[in-house]
């Protein structure tokens, strides 16, 4: 039954993928969201291309502004940005985990690390730094609290889901084994699920971006240079994200996500 239910969906997540990976250089949207798509769409199959459709793709030419604008857009290309970015990182320490043999508690630590790691680093803070003025210490600075509480609460739903799920199928814990990208599809699809909440507060608090639209500048001599339409751009985005809670609302976001993730370690390790 679990075999031919991971056949059907590994064809439907490459069909998805060759559709997500050709049609979105035609969507006018930053890179990092458009690569952030094609990874979430090879963990995620035809719920990426979905996601992508109805959240993202251009229906007709000069609508994009338009079309992403909603609220919950918004959010959706915010917790897709985290899924794809922590979500490769978190996978990869679980890959790593099977051939270093580690406690459950440090095989935990080393997919966070990974996970936020490359999250923060990279996918936020490197690929995000035009928002920071091209400064990268200053987008490290910005992209720090949106992508821990981010992170703490997909990883918790990644978690739960990978940890319980894994023991209950042979092999599944190997990387060269099918069930184990299959299990680890549906962790992460878990935790963006999980993610998403937070991520509607982080967005509607002027704390994290959300979708946004870039069109080649035409009075540019540079070829692929791209300039962000004037809804969504970069000094927009900037100021915005400026005018957040107090501090002391933020801590107790901080706090709350530490929480989500910590009961969810503790029952994993628990449960073991």
């Amino acid at each position: 039954m679990l075999d031919g239910v991971m056949l059907l969906w590994f064809i439907l997540t490459g069909l998805s993928v060759l559709f997500v990976a050709i049609d979105i250089w035609r969507t006018p949207e930053a890179n990092s969201l458009r690569w952030g798509f094609i990874i979430l769409t090879i963990f995620s199959g035809p719920l990426g291309a979905f996601f992508y459709v109805l959240g993202c793709r251009e229906p007709l030419p000069g609508t994009h502004e338009h079309y992403v604008s909603p609220t919950w857009k918004q959010v959706l290309g915010s917790t897709m940005h985290c899924a794809s970015g922590d979500g490769l990182g978190i996978i990869l320490g679980a890959a790593i985990a099977f051939y270093v043999t580690m406690p459950s508690a440090i095989d935990i630590g080393l997919e966070y690390a990974l996970g936020f790691g490359f999250g923060w680093l990279f996918f936020q803070a490197f690929a995000m730094r035009d928002m920071a003025g091209g400064d990268y210490m200053k987008s490290l600075k910005m992209t720090f609290i949106p992508e821990f509480l981010s992170m703490n609460v997909l990883m918790a739903g990644m978690l739960v889901v990978s940890k319980f799920w894994m023991p209950a199928v042979d092999e599944a814990a190997n990387p060269s084994s099918p069930a184990f990208w299959f299990i680890m599809s549906m962790s992460l699809i878990a935790g963006f699920i999980c993610a998403y909440p937070m991520n509607w507060w982080l967005v509607t608090r002027h704390i994290k971006h959300g979708m946004m639209t870039v069109r080649a500048d035409p009075g540019s001599n540079h070829a692929g240079h791209d300039m962000p339409a004037s809804r969504h751009d970069d000094a927009h985005a900037g100021h915005a994200m400026q005018h957040r809670p107090p501090r002391a609302t933020i801590a107790m976001m901080s706090g709350l996500s530490v929480l989500i993730l910590a009961a969810a370690v503790a029952i994993v390790v628990a449960l073991a």
